[in-house]
């Protein structure tokens, strides 16, 4: 697929790949075996029909492509950016065992671009039945929920903290990865099955779980994400200039930091900026940087290339736009200047030892290799824990070790009747995609326990 070039887009937020021409994604699609088996679909959390998608390409038919896909996905557009298709539907796809797998998440996103823009509708969608869900959160897994239960029938109310819908959808990635209109587009078309949202409304602070039951919802839906940054408790972390990845990305892409005055939100800015992390969010932290104007900017990750969590696209985007990748290499401590100002970070060199529970090697420190790194802002992306609203404030809501909301996974049920959970408020911070899965079994539980109560 085509991209914008490294030394242009750095100086911008404009989505970086192109997109496939129909000429294109026709030649991509033929590429496609249409295994019987499709061993494909089983890497899919939204279950779609992807050798039938990919068909439709071929045989001209855009428009019943995406109308296949949408049976399964409320967000396509969004899947075919961000998804980690190599890690799914692609590692299955039987032309990766000698070659290039079938580039399903391009093929995906072809057919969401193509489709015709939504026209606003004055009263949505119409509803089969008379009880109404309610979900907490407009991540992935609460707008998956809602899309889902909207085309049961019922009637959805999405309840969102913020101003604007999307969760980490809209906070956390950047334009140049998704670009604010596609997901607005996307929402869009869920308002017009008959979703509704309710804006800069807290559940769990002004209102309870209880107050929803007792305003008329029979069921309720959390999906509240993982919003809570983690940092690493070391020294310095209380500098002005260190930010966690959370609410960096959230000034930048929801804010429009980048655009201040106009905007009124700042951001610092830096020139030379370490991000600690290896993973997506960190590769968006240290782009955003890029953008923002910084002349240097490093990501500081404790193990090697190797471990990385990255997807390996993002990674070779960061290095094209000049990220610079310091690996085994641990920050212990962030040194300040006579403002409060952070201006250097002391660092530690590792070694990787055996295996720890995750799989990858251990890191372990290297006495007496220290060292410091000019650094005049720093961003740290070593992940987030559930939001911790819903699941302190309502009584009998089990939750496990981590903050995390206690569910049965086939299902999303919690220890509350009629209330279920999934995405990263239930499995800690995941994908999106993982999060719209959940979102969808959720979703058909919900069912389920509505139609028993006919």
């Amino acid at each position: 697929m085509a991209e914008l070039p490294a030394a242009e887009r750095k100086k911008h937020f404009r989505e970086v790949p192109l997109g496939y021409s129909p000429e294109e994604a026709g030649r991509e699609a033929a590429r496609c075996l249409q295994c019987p088996k499709a061993p494909c679909r089983q890497g899919c959390p939204v279950e779609i029909d992807i050798p039938g998608f990919i068909r439709r390409i071929r045989e001209g038919d855009d428009a019943g492509g995406i109308a296949l896909i949408r049976e399964t996905n409320s967000l396509p557009a969004v899947c075919g950016r961000v998804c980690p298709q190599e890690e799914q539907c692609e590692k299955f796809c039987v032309l990766g065992k000698k070659g290039e797998p079938v580039a399903v998440g391009a093929l995906e996103r072809y057919l969401a671009d193509r489709e015709e823009a939504p026209r606003r509708t004055a009263d949505g969608g119409s509803f089969s039945s008379s009880f109404r869900v309610a979900v907490v959160g407009s991540g992935p897994a609460g707008l998956t929920a809602a899309g889902d239960l909207a085309r049961l029938g019922y009637g959805v109310t999405v309840f969102e903290a913020l101003h604007a819908p999307g969760g980490v959808m809209g906070y956390g990635i950047p334009a140049f990865r998704l670009p604010r209109e596609i997901l607005d587009r996307e929402i869009e078309r869920l308002k017009n099955r008959g979703v509704r949202l309710e804006l800069n409304t807290v559940i769990g602070a002004g209102s309870s779980l209880d107050d929803l039951f007792r305003a008329g919802f029979s069921a309720v839906f959390i999906g509240s994400g993982a919003g809570l940054p983690r940092f690493m408790n070391i020294p310095g972390e209380n500098l002005n200039g260190v930010y966690s990845a959370n609410e960096y990305l959230t000034r930048v892409n929801l804010m429009g930091a980048a655009r201040f005055p106009e905007t009124g939100t700042p951001v610092l800015r830096g020139h030379d900026v370490g991000v600690v992390g290896g993973g997506n969010v960190a590769m968006d932290s240290a782009r955003t940087a890029l953008r923002l104007g910084a002349e240097r900017v490093s990501v500081i990750y404790r193990r090697s290339r190797e471990e990385l969590p990255a997807r390996r696209d993002e990674i070779g985007h960061a290095e094209e736009e000049g990220v610079r990748f310091l690996f085994l290499t641990l920050p212990t401590r962030y040194l300040g200047d006579e403002r409060g100002r952070v201006r250097e970070v002391e660092c530690l060199r590792m070694e990787l030892g055996e295996p720890d529970s995750s799989g990858r090697r251990r890191p372990i420190p290297i006495p007496g290799s220290e060292f410091v790194l000019p650094c005049d802002l720093a961003v740290v992306a070593v992940g987030n824990d559930p939001n911790p609203l819903v699941p302190r404030l309502t009584p009998g809501l089990e939750t496990g070790p981590r903050g995390t909301i206690t569910i049965d996974p086939e299902t999303g049920k919690t220890s509350l009747p009629g209330v279920f959970a999934g995405g990263d408020i239930a499995s800690g911070a995941a994908t999106v995609i993982e999060a719209m899965g959940a979102g969808k079994r959720a979703a058909r539980a919900i069912d389920d326990f509505l139609r028993a109560r006919r």
